[in-house]
C-alpha cells in the first residue's frame, strides 16, 4: 500500500487506499484537530473519557503499514466512518471544518459507491499508465473481484465488518491463505483462465490445495486452523493489560 500525504489547515495527514477506501492515520487526525504535542497520550485520555469509544476501538481502527521516517510501520488507521466517530470525542472548533474537508477528500469514494464502474475505470487507467496490457488488466480486475468475494465470505465467518481481515488472522490462517492465493494464481495462469466462471473455478481448485494441506495438519495436531477467533482483539487486550501496570 502506498502512503499518500494530504494537508488540512497546514497539518499533514497520512492516508492509504485499503480495501477500496481511504484510511487515515488516527494520530495525524488528532494532532490536526488538537495541536497536541503527544497525540498518542491524548488518544489514551480520550478513550478513558469516552468508554463507548474505547469499547469499540478494535472495530474503529485497523493497523496498516505506513511510510515513516524510520521506514514502514504499523499504525492505527480509520476509514471515513471511523474518523467521524473519533472526532466526536474531540472538543475542537476545527471539528466541523474537518468533517467538511474529510467529506470532500472522500468524494471520489462516494462516487464509486454509487457507481462501482468508476472504480474499475480508475484502476484500468492506472494500470494502463504503468504500461500493462489490456489482457493483463482484465485478468487483474477479475481476480480482484473474485478475491473480494471470497474475502467477504471469510469476514462473515469471523463476524467482521470494516476491519482488515488479515489483521484478525492467526499465523497459520495467514500461511494457508497465502498458499491458497498462490495456488489459485498458478492454476489460473496455467489454464489461461478467462471470465469470472473460469477464474472462480481456478480459485476453488487453489482453495482445495490449501484445504487439503490444512486438513492434514489439523489431523496431525488435533487442532482446528480456521477459527472465529479475533486475533487482533486478543493482542489489543494483552497490550492494554500490560499498559495498566
Amino acid at each position: 500500500m502506498e502512503t499518500k500525504l494530504i494537508v488540512f489547515q497546514g497539518n499533514d495527514i497520512r492516508r492509504v487506499f485499503h480495501q477500496g477506501e481511504w484510511w487515515f492515520v488516527v494520530t495525524d487526525v488528532v494532532t490536526a484537530l488538537t495541536q497536541s504535542l503527544n497525540s498518542t497520550q491524548y488518544i489514551k485520555k480520550m478513550r478513558r473519557r469516552d468508554p463507548e469509544l474505547s469499547k469499540g476501538w478494535g472495530q474503529i481502527v485497523t493497523l496498516l503499514s505506513i511510510n515513516t521516517k524510520g521506514g514502514k510501520q504499523k499504525l492505527s488507521c480509520a476509514n471515513t466512518e471511523g474518523v467521524f466517530r473519533v472526532i466526536q470525542s474531540i472538543p475542537s472548533p476545527k471539528a466541523e471544518p474537518f468533517k467538511r474537508w474529510l467529506a470532500k477528500v472522500g468524494y471520489e469514494r462516494v462516487q464509486e459507491i454509487e457507481n462501482p464502474e468508476l472504480a474499475n475505470q480508475r484502476m484500468y487507467y492506472l494500470y494502463r499508465a504503468k504500461g500493462y496490457s489490456d489482457v493483463w488488466i482484465e485478468k487483474r480486475l477479475r481476480g480482484m473481484a473474485l478475491r473480494d468475494e471470497l474475502t467477504e465470505e471469510y469476514k462473515k465467518f469471523k463476524h467482521l465488518k470494516h476491519e482488515n481481515l488479515r489483521d484478525h488472522m492467526t499465523g497459520l490462517e495467514l500461511i494457508f491463505t497465502m498458499l491458497g492465493e498462490a495456488s489459485t494464481t498458478e492454476i489460473a495462469w496455467h489454464k489461461n483462465a478467462e471470465g469470472f466462471p473460469e477464474n472462480k473455478e481456478a480459485a476453488q481448485e487453489g482453495g482445495e490445495v490449501a484445504g487439503k494441506a490444512r486438513k492434514d495438519l489439523e489431523k496431525r495436531t488435533g487442532k482446528k486452523i480456521s477459527t472465529k477467533q479475533n486475533y487482533l482483539k486478543e493482542i489489543e487486550n494483552i497490550t492494554e493489560e500490560d499498559s495498566s501496570y
